[in-house]
């Protein structure tokens, strides 16, 4: 009986410590593959946020890594090309050029953002394209924009914004990074069942 409960005992201590290891390692499980810029044909800046993500893009234009950005997730029923969205209105005062800004009004899903912005590519001959988001949303970015480019010449890197709340080995402390990070948890699930 005692080396029944040693080992139940065991087996629950080991479990213990591989359910905190696992819970404490989400973070950096979900802010993976992201890279440092490198110079490309476009910046892809993916909706969503309330402006961290459209200042991304916009110092990594100012910074040369590339001559064009896009602006995805802008709703197509209140845009009008003649009234520049708050997004467009944010990189015109980072400096980036009009002429440099491109809107894509038809994405909404992370799965249709990258699949209009391999479509994009190809209809503007752009080879390589940076896209930005935050952190937590590196993984399912990785696995989703692998397979909208899968077969395709073009390629794509990932670099994340820098926002404050964001901690990985901390990331359930911070009630922002706790809710994206479950968020992203079950959004990748739901990613790998309905789209790949």
């Amino acid at each position: 009986m005692k080396a029944f409960l040693k080992k139940a005992f065991l087996l629950l201590l080991a479990s213990s410590v591989i359910g905190v290891l696992v819970f404490a390692g989400l973070g950096y499980l979900v802010s993976s593959y992201q890279s440092k810029p490198e110079k490309a044909d476009v910046i892809i800046v993916l909706g969503g946020d309330d402006g961290p993500r459209v200042d991304k893009g916009g110092s990594l234009f100012n910074a040369g890594y590339a001559p064009n950005v896009v602006l995805t997730g802008i709703d197509s029923r209140y845009y009008r090309p003649s009234r520049p969205n708050w997004r467009e209105r944010r990189l015109a005062e980072a400096g980036v050029p009009q002429t440099a800004i491109n809107v894509d009004t038809t994405s909404e899903t992370t799965w249709e953002e990258a699949l209009n912005s391999v479509a994009m590519m190809q209809e503007k001959g752009w080879n390589n394209a940076i896209v930005v988001s935050d952190p937590p949303h590196m993984l399912r970015l990785h696995s989703t924009w692998k397979r909208a480019f899968k077969g395709s010449s073009k390629s794509f890197i990932l670099v994340a914004t820098s926002p404050e709340w964001w901690k990985p080995h901390l990331w359930w402390q911070n009630e922002t990074s706790y809710r994206f990070v479950i968020s992203e948890i079950k959004k990748n699930i739901y990613y790998r069942v309905v789209y790949f």
